[in-house]
């Protein structure tokens, strides 16, 4: 598969624009965020974080946050796939979206950017029944190369209600066992080396309120997590036991984070009746 390299500051939307962009998903969304602090716009980091379903409501959220106020565009490693989407790919281009291979990674760490990554990729938002908030690396450890090779400390971050916005009335597995899939199969879609990667990229079908595929209006909460420090793994960016090591390290401090902000969304009374209605249905 070919990938495309392209100049990474094409075209970048200002933080006033972004945030103007964004501004009906907070509406309808009305997030909060913990943890900003831990940004320093001083000193780049790799920003770690889980793929909630689809994977496109709560990250442009996130970034428009952290540009507004931290004054910093994150650039989010994007998988490949976007980029096979004529207009899609030129809007992720706009508000600092990079194609992710390790090539652009090295180059933007390079330039001391900010950096955002998430490891689960396509395969955690093609989320399966029950994968809610549950982190789908396989054996994944290329970020924490990246971050060792580059001295890029890493911060661990969480997004809670994206997952529960949907109820998924189909997955791939579900479908590939269906006369569709069999017939995908058939002409070669379902290929491991293929377009949907065996299935992996394969989207539920779902429901959000009532029927429709319009999601219901779930409150969104971010967390960032302490920084964690890869200088004890100086040097060993290909060594497998200490990629392991970090992987760990940082799939932990996700979780713990997701964790906390379930409690505190449990312990969340200000949604409003409304909100409460349409998130029931």
């Amino acid at each position: 598969m070919a990938y495309r390299h392209k100049p990474f500051d094409t075209d970048l939307l200002s933080a006033d624009q972004l945030w103007r962009l964004t501004a009906p998903l907070r509406l309808y969304f009305s997030p909060r965020f913990y943890g900003l602090d831990k940004i320093d716009p001083a000193k780049p980091t790799l920003l770690v974080g889980n793929h909630t379903i689809y994977g496109v409501l709560d990250v442009p959220l996130l970034i428009a946050k952290i540009y507004r106020d931290k004054g910093i565009l994150i650039r989010t490693l994007a998988d490949h796939a976007h980029y096979d989407i004529p207009g899609w790919r030129s809007m992720l281009d706009r508000i600092g979206g990079v194609e992710g291979t390790r090539e652009n990674c090295s180059m933007l760490m390079e330039r001391r950017d900010h950096v955002m990554v998430f490891p689960g990729g396509a395969r955690e938002v093609s989320k399966r029944k029950g994968e809610q908030y549950q982190l789908t690396w396989k054996r994944r450890t290329g970020f924490c190369s990246m971050a060792i090779k580059h001295g890029y400390n890493i911060l661990p971050f969480a997004a809670v209600g994206p997952d529960d916005m949907y109820d998924i009335v189909l997955d791939a597995e579900d479908i590939m066992r269906s006369p569709v899939g069999k017939l995908m199969k058939k002409v070669g879609l379902l290929e491991k080396d293929g377009f949907l990667r065996g299935g992996d990229i394969l989207m539920p079908v779902t429901r959000g309120v009532g029927l429709s595929m319009l999601p219901r209006p779930e409150r969104f909460y971010f967390a960032i997590g302490d920084e964690i420090d890869v200088a004890p793994y100086r040097g060993r960016e290909d060594d497998e036991d200490a990629l392991f090591d970090l992987r760990d390290q940082v799939a932990f401090a996700i979780q713990d984070k997701i964790s906390e902000m379930l409690t505190v969304r449990e312990q969340d009374k200000n949604q409003g009746v409304l909100r409460k209605l349409l998130t029931s249905l």
